[in-house]
């Protein structure tokens, strides 16, 4: 093997073959003559690889056996080399396995079986399909669309293989709306997810309890004991499906602080659209634009915006009251025990009773119903953050792409988002890895 060649085979680093040939091509296919000059930066390059050491069954892994068959050569597509595109070149054999008895086509280092791109191809093509919409991908590439999601789902079941499956000990459960523009049967899809790592483990269509009974009957009997916690918002199904099981009967049940806040702020909104915006165009102009203000902790409200509440305040006490049941309830639902939350749950309770004033007795009437769970918050804690935080990530997904018609491809992006944050060293590295494997050490 010559320098040049020896140079080259390095370059290529696939142990275990050599390069042969070089040839550069026009985009109509014809060789083009290097005569001492530069070729067009329009030809491609074509790198003709041959074996070195013995082959290896790509049915058993095993090394060595006869030729039982030698192949027409095939064709991959690799990385692009200064600007150029780049296709290996070889012809495999049929090995003749003397472990497995078998007839295979020989395994190959640089790809996987029935692909025509290399896994170090695939793994920049799915990159880069994580962060663009598949059709710049395939025109970045100069592919079709269909090649770029085989090479992204590729490189996904490469990571899939690769990564141990945690036990699932906390669970958070939350819907999912598809949006205006979804034409489907169903407008809502329902994520599990493990609250240690905030990783979605199983999604299905529709938000009521068949739903979720659904993913309880994959479970094994040993997978459902390992489950410590269980929280969710307040929608009532939820809590149905996980009560119904045998199992998880007894399993404690947390409601998200998040869902909670929510309703009690509901209540407030209505409560001020009842009082300046249904009484006459006067107090309407008093109350236009103080939505959010009454929404907002009163630590985070400005100078100029506190005055602007207080006047509010002022001209109707019952609002007043409602802000400050909100704020009770954000302190109350940070309690650090037990009997700090029940004595702060009663008090706002007591101050919500009044069957005159309609939002805040049905905010009495909804922590009523879920004392229990909403109690649990002082013993548990499980990080409840976490669930919504799918529903930003599942939307960043959507807007990256444009959109999305198959949801399980989603649904797997966004784990493999969320399994690899690259926010740390570590998952910087797992995330340009990809699952890539190490080759082996004498690879085919």
């Amino acid at each position: 093997m010559g320098q040049r060649s020896r140079i080259l085979t390095q370059i290529v680093g696939f142990p275990g073959f050599k390069v042969m040939d070089v040839t550069f091509k026009n985009e109509d296919g014809e060789v083009v003559e290097q005569r001492g000059e530069t070729p067009p930066p329009s030809c491609s390059l074509e790198i003709t690889l041959r074996r070195r050491w013995s082959p290896r069954c790509a049915k058993c892994g095993a090394i060595g056996g006869r030729r039982h068959e030698q192949l027409a050569p095939r064709r991959w597509r690799d990385l692009p080399w200064a600007g150029r595109e780049v296709t290996l070149v070889y012809a495999p054999i049929r090995v003749d396995c003397k472990r497995c008895r078998g007839h295979s086509v020989e395994q190959l280092s640089w790809a996987e079986p029935h692909q025509r791109q290399t896994k170090r191809f695939q793994q920049h093509v799915a990159l880069d399909a994580f962060s663009m919409p598949v059709l710049h991908v395939a025109t970045k590439y100069g592919l079709d669309w269909s090649t770029v999601r085989r090479a992204e789902c590729a490189a996904i079941e490469r990571w899939e293989r690769t990564r141990p499956q945690p036990t699932l000990t906390k669970v958070g459960i939350d819907e999912k709306w598809l949006g205006r523009r979804h034409r489907g049967k169903h407008k809502f899809v329902t994520i599990i997810s493990d609250l240690e790592s905030g990783e979605p483990v199983w999604w299905g269509y529709g938000r009521s309890e068949v739903t979720v009974a659904t993913w309880l009957a994959s479970l094994l009997r040993e997978q459902k004991e390992a489950i410590r916690v269980v929280a969710a918002d307040m929608h009532r199904p939820f809590f149905n499906a996980i009560r119904g099981d045998d199992v998880l009967a007894k399993v404690p049940f947390v409601h998200d602080p998040f869902h909670v806040i929510k309703r009690a702020g509901e209540a407030v909104s209505e409560l001020r659209r009842s009082i300046f915006f249904r009484a006459g165009p006067t107090l309407r102009a008093v109350g236009c634009g103080t939505r959010w203000l009454v929404l907002r902790p009163w630590e985070r409200v400005k100078e100029d915006d506190r005055k602007r509440l207080t006047q509010v305040f002022r001209l109707n006490g019952k609002l007043a009251r409602a802000y400050q049941v909100l704020e009770e309830l954000r302190l109350v639902l940070r309690a650090p025990d037990r009997a700090s939350i029940t004595a702060g749950l009663m008090h706002i309770l007591r101050r919500t009773e009044r069957r005159a004033n309609i939002p805040m007795r049905k905010l009495h009437d909804s922590l009523g119903r879920h004392w229990h769970e909403i109690i649990a918050l002082a013993e548990h804690r499980p990080p409840t953050g976490r669930i919504e935080a799918l529903n930003n990530n599942w939307e960043t997904l959507v807007r990256r792409g444009r959109g999305y018609r198959d949801h399980q491809h989603l649904f797997r992006k966004l784990r493999f988002m969320v399994a690899n944050p690259v926010r740390t060293d570590d998952g910087v590295k797992r995330f340009l890895a990809l699952g890539l494997p190490t080759p082996h050490r004498r690879a085919s």
